[in-house]
């Protein structure tokens, strides 16, 4: 089963990060067979990280907050808060398998925290410019909880357009990049 985990940076915990490089992606390697995407948020000026989203398939909702409050980051105090959802991989691909490759144009994490009724439980229309999509779901799979979307798109608002407006107590749009160790 797909899970969706997004570490939320604490404020002035870039030098802390940065000493923990090594043995975040060392964490990361032993996932990576796992991962279905991954990679930093930034702030809008594009260089300060923000966060971290990991999408990985893993055994069981335990699994998953073993992996989650495990993390090197996060035992550190780098990361402030988590937020960690099951997850349906509508695209039923990795990021790696996107056509669009690892590069060009702008990339974003949209996040929409659901309220109500579901939304947005399908592949879009027009899926070409989706890296990964899919419903945030309760830990037994069955509640609707919000919808998590890494994009690429001309800006933050088209990227947003991705989700329906109005169907989500707060839609969250993050500027993203692909993750992993440099090549």
């Amino acid at each position: 089963m797909a899970f969706f985990c997004y570490h939320r940076d604490r404020p002035d915990s870039m030098a802390l990060r940065r000493e923990l490089l090594e043995h975040h992606w060392s964490y990361m390697d032993r996932y990576a067979a796992q991962m279905i995407a991954r990679g930093p948020t930034f702030a809008a000026d594009g260089t300060n990280p923000t966060g971290s989203v990991h999408i990985l398939d893993l055994p069981d909702p335990a699994a998953a907050r073993a992996f989650a409050f495990d993390e090197p980051n996060y035992q550190a105090g780098v990361y402030r808060d988590v937020l960690l959802r099951r997850w349906r991989n509508l695209l039923g691909r990795t990021m790696w398998d996107f056509p669009g490759g690892r590069t060009g144009g702008n990339r974003y994490l949209v996040l929409g925290l659901g309220a109500g009724q579901a939304a947005d439980v399908a592949v879009p229309h027009d899926p070409h410019d989706l890296i990964a999509y899919g419903p945030l779901l309760s830990d037994d799979g069955v509640r609707w909880l919000g919808t998590a979307a890494l994009v690429v798109a001309s800006d933050r608002d088209e990227a947003r357009a991705v989700l329906t407006p109005g169907r989500y107590a707060e839609i969250e749009v993050h500027d993203w990049a692909f993750g992993g160790r440099p090549s």
